[in-house]
């Protein structure tokens, strides 16, 4: 790629062409700005010049500069690595060497907060209608925030009393149990957002986002009611990439408010949040006496040792031992 003294006017040319990159590849919309930001802080931070221009040394500098002047996390540190990594691999076409001299931000070894069997129940029934179904959703199955709020209507399974969840963590397909304790409640919620679906088709929208070309496929399935989302978004909105205007999921910002609020009613002093209720789904299943490995499954973790972090959390103490102070 030619180089030129003007960074600025180069560096938009370049971020398109990885944004147009990240596409073709998948990559979700969050990823895609995550990435485009780490390029253009990068950029910046070496005085805008062309990342044509650097290579291995300049990326640890500004690596090193996250972790020892900014002090961000591992995981803020690993996202802007990976961001250069493949700017470099699929943009540049330049295979960076091992980045010697790299300081890695530290990883805290942190438990995760879970909540009691009574704290769950005193937070959801702080919530209303759609957010406390979500949020038993969450702790009933163990999902993620984004993974519940990207569930469509074909991947419930009433009879089989399932749920699939599509292209989670890793890209990857899983299913996890439909809790009786909602399943009611959620065909009800369904009929209703049926209805809001025969709405929006008559006012000429209704189509809904499909993902990996699906739509030039089937020109039909985004106005199939079985790929709605089941938590569509109370409002329409314009489509950022396409410009189509059409019904979304909800931000995830919106449950995390409610939930927090939730927690505050309740009085539970705990830091919870939605990702509380899935750490305190796996917690309750390995109290119950659910094989680890089964509980890894309904999780999605890629290896056992993270579904193990749970057997620290434990209601009986740590790795199971009782105190001496009990027997007293």
């Amino acid at each position: 790629m030619p180089s030129s003294s003007d960074g600025s006017r180069r560096s938009p040319k370049l971020l398109d062409q990885l944004v147009a990159a990240l596409r073709v590849r998948h990559y979700s919309i969050r990823t895609e700005a995550a990435y485009r930001r780490w390029a253009k802080r990068f950029i910046l931070f070496h005085g805008k010049r062309h990342p044509n221009e650097l290579g291995a040394a300049e990326i640890t500098a500004f690596l090193n500069h996250l972790a020892v002047a900014r002090n961000v996390a591992a995981s803020t540190q690993n996202q802007a690595l990976n961001a250069l990594i493949f700017l470099y691999r699929h943009i540049l076409e330049k295979d960076v060497k091992e980045l010697e001299g790299l300081v890695r931000a530290k990883r805290p070894k942190r438990l995760p907060v879970v909540l009691t069997r009574r704290e769950v129940k005193a937070v959801t029934a702080q919530l209303e209608c759609i957010h406390r179904l979500m949020a038993v959703l969450l702790y009933g199955t163990g999902m993620r925030i984004m993974e519940c709020l990207r569930l469509r209507v074909q991947d419930i399974d009433f009879e089989r009393r399932e749920i699939t969840i599509r292209d989670g963590k890793g890209n990857k397909d899983r299913r996890t149990m439909l809790p009786k304790a909602v399943a009611e409640d959620l065909r009800e919620h369904l009929r209703s957002v049926r209805k809001l679906h025969q709405q929006d088709l008559a006012r000429g929208f209704g189509r809904v986002w499909l993902p990996y070309a699906l739509e030039r496929k089937y020109p039909n399935a985004a106005a199939d009611w079985r790929w709605q989302y089941v938590f569509p978004a109370s409002k329409m909105s314009v489509d950022p990439r396409s410009g189509v205007t059409r019904r979304h999921h909800p931000d995830p910002s919106v449950l995390q408010r409610e939930v927090k609020a939730a927690v505050d009613r309740a009085g539970i002093r705990k830091a919870a949040t939605c990702h509380t209720l899935r750490h305190s789904f796996a917690t309750h299943l390995l109290e119950d006496g659910q094989d680890i490995r089964t509980v890894q499954e309904l999780l999605g973790h890629k290896d056992v040792k993270t579904t193990e972090i749970y057997t620290h959390v434990l209601n009986r103490g740590p790795r199971g031992v009782r105190s001496p102070a009990d027997r007293l």
